[in-house]
């Protein structure tokens, strides 16, 4: 196993640089440091969503096996030539969007951000995964990633937006459907 850090702080970071997972030290608003940070905080909020006791059990395992996918893909971002993520990946997102979406009503209207806070803060995690994906996509332009990476953020992003779906729907909840006529006179 790698070094385990013993300390903290170390204050190589005080002069706006911070290092990558090879030793090479290069400034904290790289496009790299970008896409990895925004990684990370998009699994941060999926522990938002997974310490809602109302997350189903299966719903509940698959966020976590993402998690760890999440750390995979950040340890790929912050190691330049590391790959971990393969079209295996991808297939399992795409397997559990099906088997959830299955059991869902065929969507009529757009949804809007709500219902409880657990639908909520999926869909909070759902425009990070956007965001992670435009930063990973920007530093493909600049750099060269793991092809696999990028597509499981845009896999992830659908399949956020599949489980905020099922989650409105615990405790007898629903979605918040998006009013287009709320303007119109009568």
């Amino acid at each position: 196993m790698g070094h385990r850090l013993s300390k903290i702080y170390t204050r190589t970071g005080d002069q706006g640089t911070t290092g990558l997972g090879d030793g090479s030290r290069v400034e904290k608003d790289d496009l790299r440091v970008e896409a990895y940070g925004t990684t990370d905080e998009l699994n941060s909020t999926l522990g938002m969503v997974l310490a809602e006791p109302t997350v189903p059990a299966d719903l509940r395992h698959w966020l976590e096996e993402i998690q760890h996918d999440l750390f995979d893909l950040g340890a790929e971002l912050c190691i330049p030539g590391h790959t971990v993520l393969t079209a295996a990946f991808v297939e399992r997102l795409e397997q559990q969007i099906d088997a959830m979406n299955e059991h869902l009503p065929p969507l009529k209207e757009f949804i809007l951000p709500g219902g409880n806070r657990a639908a909520s803060t999926c869909h909070l995690a759902r425009t990070i995964c956007r965001r992670a994906e435009r930063r990973v996509y920007t530093l493909s332009k600049a750099d060269t990633i793991n092809e696999w990476g990028l597509k499981y953020l845009n896999r992830l992003s659908d399949l956020l937006f599949v489980a905020a779906r099922v989650l409105a729907r615990t405790d007898n909840g629903s979605e918040v459907l998006w009013n287009r006529e709320r303007f119109k006179s009568e």
